[in-house]
């Protein structure tokens, strides 16, 4: 009922928006006169709030068509390396012949970034493919919208993401690094045992967690002690909804994205206020730079995407209330899951000092479960003064958290 509820208010309000775009496009014009008096900008900069916040926000498209190596401008194609009608894996190719002109070497090492599917579709992640690009072969996991995938196609649950993963490696065809960023952690380092105790030799060369709930027992977060003090049959009954028609997975079960998009809203709700607060003054003394930053960030924040009941369900059961990664009791199927099958793959870990959505020593907890990789291995670190996002985005990403999982690569490579 709430997301047909959800869909009719953004249908009734759809006249309301399109009179703040004429509104909007009125007091902007160049014709009017009076569009540069303070009333004129105040109602310019009042109708474009309204609009935005307003509009429906769908994906955002990747906009990376190049990437500057060694000073020079590579162009990047964005190919489909595999997919399923649940993920489209992206890979970014780098132009050859620039490369060799900007005297960087055409064969590099294969990084598969696995985006969160909690909520934000991949591009979310747009500032961190950038970043690796520079040095790096990428792939990323583009997740699809549950909303999209009609019923027909099955279910989709936390083993199946598992598989995915699975397959996913397998059809590159070659060891790759996995840099898994937030809630991929756990199914990706079970995937990862799990290609170890078969010998696959598509399991990762390493394995970068970045902000990732291993043990979320350790350092509870707001949003780790909702999830265990709540019941599980409070989430069964309150936070999944029937997607309505038209989408294409009309009567899916799902976990709204909205509903997990006014969650973390709510947690920062007068810092959000600020912001467009400050957006409102920006536009009004004509502040373009400032303006565009805050639709570019909010442009990304806004856009969400779907999960499947069942997915989200079984991770709310498996990682947030039972701990069966951690506590050695994480199957997959009739398998256990066991961690000390890791003996090749390079771990490392990084946590955000200031992270309040897993908090710090929730990640670093993958170190103490993989005892049989080697010490020469592994690496943690904890960067200080940022939060959840800025562990894999941002300035103190590039220049700080990015250059040290670059050479744990490179010295994972080093070793053959």
């Amino acid at each position: 009922m709430l997301y047909a509820l959800h869909e009719a208010t953004y249908r009734s309000t759809a006249p309301l928006t399109a009179a703040a775009h004429w509104a909007r496009d009125f007091w902007r014009s160049p014709l009017n006169l009076a569009g540069d008096t303070d009333l004129g900008r105040n109602l310019y900069a009042s109708a474009d709030l309204f609009a935005n916040l307003t509009r429906r926000y769908g994906k955002p498209a990747w906009r990376i068509d190049q990437v500057t190596v060694a000073g020079r401008v590579v162009p990047v194609a964005c190919e489909t390396a595999w997919a399923s009608p649940w993920v489209t894996v992206r890979r970014f190719r780098r132009d050859p012949d620039a490369l060799r002109a900007a005297g960087a070497d055409v064969e590099t090492p294969a990084v598969v970034i696995v985006a969160p599917l909690s909520g934000h579709f991949a591009t979310l992640l747009r500032g961190t493919v950038e970043t690796f690009l520079i040095d790096h072969d990428v792939y990323v996991t583009d997740w699809s919208n549950a909303r999209d995938v009609p019923i027909g196609e099955g279910r989709f649950g936390f083993q199946d993401y598992v598989k995915t993963v699975i397959a996913i490696l397998g059809s590159l065809g070659r060891r790759a690094h996995v840099v898994a960023v937030c809630q991929p952690g756990p199914a990706v380092l079970a995937a990862t045992a799990l290609m170890s105790e078969d010998n696959d030799p598509m399991r990762p060369a390493s394995l970068t967690l970045m902000g990732s709930p291993i043990d979320a027992r350790l350092s509870p977060t707001v949003t780790n002690k909702l999830a265990e003090e709540r019941p599980f049959t409070w989430f069964q009954s309150n936070m999944i909804y029937t997607a309505p028609w038209p989408y294409a997975g009309a009567f899916r079960r799902v976990y709204p994205g909205f509903v997990q998009l006014y969650s973390f809203m709510s947690m920062n709700a007068a810092a959000h206020q600020a912001a467009h607060r400050r957006y409102f003054d920006d536009m009004v003394r004509g502040d373009g730079d400032s303006a565009e930053k805050h639709r570019e960030f909010y442009d990304e924040y806004l856009s969400v995407l779907d999960l499947t009941e069942e997915f989200y369900l079984e991770t709310i059961d498996i990682v947030f209330q039972r701990y069966l990664l951690p506590k050695g009791q994480l199957t997959q199927g009739d398998r256990k899951v066991d961690l000390t099958a890791i003996k090749d793959v390079a771990l490392m870990t990084v946590e955000g000092e200031r992270d309040d959505i897993s908090g710090v020593g929730q990640t670093q907890a993958a170190h103490a479960l993989c005892i049989n990789t080697p010490d020469n291995m592994r690496e943690l670190y904890v960067q200080p003064g940022v939060g959840h996002y800025g562990v894999f985005n941002g300035r103190r990403f590039d220049q700080e958290i990015y250059p040290r999982v670059r050479d744990f690569i490179a010295r994972r490579e080093a070793m053959g």
